[in-house]
C-alpha cells in the first residue's frame, strides 16, 4: 500500500509542478512579453525600418489629433503657454 501511495504522491507533484510552469508561462506572456517587445524596439531606433515605423507612428497620430476638435486639455494649454512665454523671454534675451 506504501508504494501506491507514493506513486500517487509523485504523480501529484509532478502535475502540480507543470501546472505552476504553465501559469508562470502565461502570465509571463500576457503580462511582460509585449512590454519587452516595445522595449527592443525603442532600443533598436537606430535601424532605417524601425526609424520609419516610428515616423509614421508619429504622423498617424498628428493626424487623429487634427481630427478632434479639441487636441489639449485646459491645463496643457496653461503649461504650453507658460512654456511658450518662457523660451519667449530667453529668445528676447539673445537679442539684447
Amino acid at each position: 500500500m506504501d508504494k501506491n501511495n507514493l506513486k500517487i504522491f509523485f504523480i501529484k507533484v509532478i502535475t502540480i509542478t507543470f501546472a505552476i510552469i504553465i501559469i508562470i508561462n502565461v502570465t509571463y506572456n500576457l503580462l511582460f512579453a509585449d512590454k519587452l517587445e516595445a522595449i527592443n524596439k525603442l532600443l533598436q531606433i537606430n535601424k532605417k525600418e524601425n526609424i520609419e515605423i516610428v515616423k509614421n507612428k508619429i504622423r498617424s497620430e498628428i493626424k487623429k489629433g487634427l481630427e478632434k476638435d479639441k487636441i489639449l486639455d485646459d491645463e496643457d494649454k496653461v503649461l504650453f503657454y507658460k512654456f511658450y512665454k518662457k523660451i519667449q523671454r530667453e529668445f528676447s534675451e539673445i537679442n539684447n
